[in-house]
């Protein structure tokens, strides 16, 4: 759980994920005090959880994540039962039903039609936890997710129980507390999880006081606190320009300083500590007009660095230049997976006419092209340098910027549109692409057209063969059995998920027959399979 918490907190991208990253430390705080946890215990985690939240948050605003993790904490004290999954059930429940509730406490909800997006992500780990509990607990399962009262809510004010309406929730009330905001490249804490971990009872979030302290405001009523106000936020600080954000490392002290600091500047502050470090690392967010002043705010406390700075207003976010991708590929599954990321599709061998066409198609200004050919990089590099010197839609030179992942295979491809992120800078999205898509070794299974003395011996026309990083590994027998074997090699130098791309051609069984050889071979591995329809290759894996 320290770990979790951990890399939460070192790779939050805004304001929810710092606080959910919280949640997880209070939950971490309080199982370091037992040497197992049942019902009872989970419920007191999700007390203490809901406290550091409301603790981490210098202005907490109710309808935000805050509510949810508040709400789970109490449908988790109310349950009379020290079954675990009895009170993970009660938790994720009234998580769920809080969930619904979002928009009735932020207008701003209401009038997009959604649901929180921070309080929907923690709903989702409320939702795994239960799942995972119920995993061994025979025919006594946990209610299907989509039948929890969040998806409903989904339902009914996205119009579809999905993610992206509520990341239209998140963008749309920037600045009022329960925003889901992003982060500029350098953000991701790769290997964090295993740097050393907090002390056991280590509190180091600086914020406001706990939910039940009453105001700072000696004309105050009882119980007159910022959650039950929180527009007394926005009206002093109205829409401001920026999200700034930044690690820092910095003594307490410094940080209880910096906090009033931001304070005045701005709003949406959340300062919140992972406790390791001399001195501790922390993490900052604040929305505000002066970037200059906030960064250098962090400097006067300490030292600080994975700097982000992010447009919050409408004007500022239209003028960013759109992202558009080019995929080389071949086959009607494989092109709808491109296109269902976002990408305009080009057949197998294409002119410089070709991927010109496509790069104007995609009608972005910054575009990274996916050859997945060897033999079409280098037409790929020369339609990336024509666009980008010549003009484009009667414009002047140099309005478009094209760059070229390297992709030597489609399953390469799908892994570097998985990490592709807008929000990152272009050059930046460019390189994790590229790491991405060198990350992913692929293997493909196909008929040999002609003959060929290869590393594995001498093959002949007709004969199937299995190639891992386009060298030939395998040659005969028959197609379950070279796929089977072709696996088992790439799976041999280690992996964690296979991607199985199914040719035009080949038969119903083998997918059933993969997926249950790797369950039994590889029982760690997870599998994704896809009717890719390409033609000559039976068989298109990758391993990440």
């Amino acid at each position: 759980m320290r770990r979790m918490a951990r890399g939460a907190l070192l790779g939050a991208r805004g304001n929810s994920g710092v606080i959910v990253s919280q949640i997880l430390r209070g939950m971490a705080d309080a199982f370091a005090e037992k040497a197992s946890v049942r019902g009872a215990e989970l419920a007191r985690a999700l007390r203490k959880a809901s406290e550091a939240a409301y603790a981490a948050v210098a202005r907490p605003v109710e309808g935000t994540v805050l509510s949810v993790v508040a709400a789970a904490a109490e449908g988790a004290s109310r349950i009379k039962s020290d079954d675990l999954l009895t009170v993970a059930r009660a938790a994720a429940k009234s998580a769920a039903e809080a969930l619904a509730r979002t928009p009735q406490q932020l207008p701003v909800l209401a009038r997009a039609g959604v649901v929180d997006a921070g309080g929907r992500g923690l709903v989702v780990l409320l939702e795994a936890l239960v799942e995972a509990l119920s995993a061994g607990s025979g025919p006594d399962k946990a209610e299907k997710p989509d039948s929890t009262p969040h998806a409903q809510a989904d339902e009914k004010l996205c119009g579809q129980a999905n993610e992206k309406p509520c990341a239209q929730a998140g963008e749309e009330s920037r600045g009022q507390g329960g925003e889901e905001s992003r982060v500029e490249a350098g953000e991701e804490s790769r290997g964090q999880g295993d740097e050393p971990h907090t002390p056991a009872g280590e509190s180091h979030t600086i914020g406001a006081p706990t939910p039940s302290a009453p105001a700072d405001d000696e004309h105050a009523h009882p119980g007159d606190d910022e959650r039950a106000h929180p527009e007394r936020d926005r009206d002093e600080h109205a829409t401001p320009g920026y999200e700034v954000q930044y690690l820092l490392d910095a003594e307490p002290d410094a940080v209880a300083t910096l906090r009033i600091v931001l304070d005045g500047l701005g709003n949406s502050l959340v300062i919140v500590g992972t406790g390791d470090g001399e001195p501790p690392t922390w993490n900052v967010h604040v929305h505000v007009d002066d970037i200059g002043a906030a960064i250098e705010a962090g400097i006067r406390a300490g030292r600080p660095h994975r700097i982000s700075v992010m447009p919050l207003s409408a004007h500022q976010r239209e003028e960013r230049p759109g992202r558009g991708a080019v995929v080389v590929a071949a086959g009607e599954g494989l092109a709808r997976l491109f296109r269902a990321e976002g990408a305009v599709v080009v057949e197998r061998n294409p002119s410089i006419a070709e991927m010109l066409t496509a790069i104007a198609a995609t009608g972005a200004n910054r575009v990274v092209l996916l050859p997945n050919d060897a033999n079409t990089h280098a037409v790929a590099t020369a339609a990336a340098r024509e666009a980008t010197s010549g003009p484009r839609d009667g414009g002047g030179p140099g309005e478009v910027r094209v760059s070229v992942v390297p992709t030597r295979s489609p399953v390469q491809a799908l892994a570097a549109l998985a990490v592709r992120d807008e929000q990152r800078r272009f050059d930046d999205d460019v390189i994790a692409m590229a790491e991405a898509a060198g990350a992913c070794r692929y293997g493909e299974v196909t008929t040999a057209a002609r003959e060929a003395l290869t590393v594995a011996g001498r093959c002949r026309p007709g004969d199937l063969i299995g190639l891992v990083d386009s060298e030939v590994n395998l040659i005969g027998g028959g197609l379950e059995e070279v796929c089977r074997r072709l696996l088992d090699r790439m799976l041999g130098g280690g992996g964690e998920l296979v991607t199985l791309v199914l040719g035009a051609d080949a038969p119903a069984s083998l997918e059933p027959a993969l997926r249950a050889h790797v369950a039994e071979a590889w029982p760690f591995v997870e599998v994704q399979c896809y009717a890719g329809g390409q033609p000559r290759y039976h068989l298109l894996a990758g391993v990440e």
